[in-house]
């Protein structure tokens, strides 16, 4: 079971309000809206995305990650690789 199975539902929530934003973007530029005005709205869906994106990270940190350490072994190795791998990403984008 994934780390966020308890939280699922309101990660779903988030991203259908996310994939709204997108879709809203998608129409000021269909309209011609202002540069700054689709801008700033693609800023908020960035800053949405990177919410949830940490969100999942916190839950695997504290479900996947912590029961592979408790059980030890390689296993527990992979997943801080894994964590640390995810983290890189997000940093760099």
């Amino acid at each position: 079971m994934n780390g966020y199975h308890d939280a699922k539902d309101a990660y779903l929530k988030r991203m259908s309000r996310i994939e709204g934003q997108v879709r809203g973007l998608t129409k000021m530029i269909e309209s011609d809206k202002y540069c700054i005005d689709v801008l700033t709205q693609i800023s908020a869906v960035n800053k949405a995305l990177e919410a949830v994106a940490l969100g999942l990270l916190d839950e695997h940190l504290k479900h996947c990650v912590a029961d592979a350490v408790a059980e030890g072994g390689g296993m527990a190795d992979e997943k801080i690789s894994e964590a640390s791998a995810a983290i890189a990403r997000l940093v760099r984008s």
